[in-house]
């Protein structure tokens, strides 16, 4: 479906086609219109499928349509990544138009403090909030949300895990119960039912693709040992100059700086990313690896959703995530819109169980590859999930040969 069938704005769609926008992705197909329509709205869809298009045009084209400077639309999202994410496309989106917006997030000096206190106090449209952040402002009794008729909680699983639960219900009693509200989720948890049943009114349910990669992710796993990992990164990315975008991503924050200094010392333009980081720091390290003046990224798991930068060649997990779920998060930066990429995954002696959870998740057995011979033999890949038919769990050797030496039948 086009995005000029929906009955947009027109400057909308002159916007969005200076953009490159033409042809509306699944979840932009089936929720665009229940939004126009006024329903409150519970959606899932997998990242990079064009979630933030899909509810804040039509948002925009209703305030096209009002033409008035209330603060009338408020998006409650996890990170600042993602925060500025999402205004950077509202910009985007409403250049024609005379709409504006703000960030409201934590990590910035005494002068954005100044400006997100003006912004929702005189009449800013568009709030892109972190619960944090926000209730700092509210606790000083200035901020006005009775004009609120959007209310949008993004990668709100993502908010509950993070532990945001009380604010968002402290924030939502700020805002006037007659309103729209729409929730976007990349999973469907019973927590996240338990919260849309509290704030949202007889809701449209929509689900698309859940839980898997898309379609255009190439997915491969090498099987070696903890100290093999820096050496295959090597390995796969040496002489290879079209890979000019790579992240990896950490299980934690001390083996990001591990992982940087040992890719340095081979010669690699490589920077990272995590928590301890202040915001101005993050924000520079993800503008040099967004203009490939950084060739690699690493980064822990607060990257891995809210960030959108584009034609990223290659994810590498350098460690398996401990939740399935994070395992697509993090796939999902590559071969966005309809593009593809290259996810390849380290599987070491602790965390085969972890990546069988994967490919029941996701319900694919990833390829195996061996680890190259010069790096000596990887270790006996233990296949624990039943194959059809009933039988017993496997062993597959992935050595440094590439032969596949298939164990006996009995239970590994």
């Amino acid at each position: 479906m086009r995005f000029d069938e929906f009955g947009l704005n027109e400057k909308i769609l002159e916007a969005i086609s200076y953009m490159g926008y033409e042809k509306a992705s699944e979840i932009q197909e089936q929720t665009i219109p229940v939004i126009m329509d006024g329903h409150d709205l519970l959606a899932s869809a997998q990242t990079g499928t064009g979630k933030t298009a899909a509810f804040m045009l039509p948002i925009l084209d209703h305030l096209a349509a009002e033409e008035n400077h209330d603060l009338s639309t408020l998006v409650i999202v996890p990170t600042r990544e993602l925060a500025i994410q999402i205004n950077q496309q509202i910009q985007g989106f409403s250049y024609f138009l005379n709409i504006n917006s703000i960030t409201v997030y934590g990590g910035r000096d005494g002068s954005d403090w100044d400006a997100e206190s003006k912004a929702l106090t005189k009449g800013t449209n568009i709030i892109v909030a972190t619960p944090g952040k926000l209730i700092s402002h509210l606790n000083l009794g200035y901020v006005q949300f009775d004009k609120i008729k959007h209310l949008v909680l993004d990668e709100a699983d993502r908010m509950l895990d993070i532990g945001f639960y009380d604010d968002i219900m402290r924030i939502l009693s700020y805002v006037p119960e007659k309103r729209q509200t729409l929730m976007f989720s990349a999973t469907m948890p019973q927590k996240i039912r338990e919260l849309a049943a509290k704030i949202l009114k007889n809701p449209v349910e929509i689900t698309t693709a859940m839980s898997k990669p898309a379609d255009g992710v190439l997915q491969a796993a090498y099987v070696v040992h903890e100290n093999q990992k820096i050496p295959v990164i090597n390995s796969l990315i040496s002489n290879k100059p079209e890979l000019d975008s790579i992240l990896v991503f950490s299980s934690t924050k001390r083996k990001v700086l591990d992982i940087v200094k040992s890719l340095k010392r081979a010669g690699n333009s490589v920077e990272g990313i995590s928590s301890d980081l202040e915001q101005k720091e993050r924000e520079e390290v993800l503008m040099r690896f967004r203009s490939r003046r950084t060739r690699i990224l690493v980064a822990t798991d607060v990257l891995s959703r809210g960030i959108d930068i584009k034609d990223i060649n290659l994810i590498i997990n350098f460690d398996v995530p401990g939740s399935a779920e994070d395992y697509v998060h993090r796939v999902g930066r590559t071969a966005r819109a309809d593009k593809t990429g290259i996810a390849i995954s380290f599987i070491n002696e602790h965390d085969m169980e972890k990546f069988d959870r994967i490919e029941k998740l996701i319900e694919t057995e990833v390829l195996k590859i061996p680890v190259p011979p010069e790096l000596g033999e990887g270790p006996v890949y233990k296949v624990r999930h039943r194959r059809q038919g009933g039988g017993q769990a496997g062993k597959r050797n992935y050595s440094s040969g590439g032969r596949q030496k298939r164990g006996d039948s009995n239970s590994s």
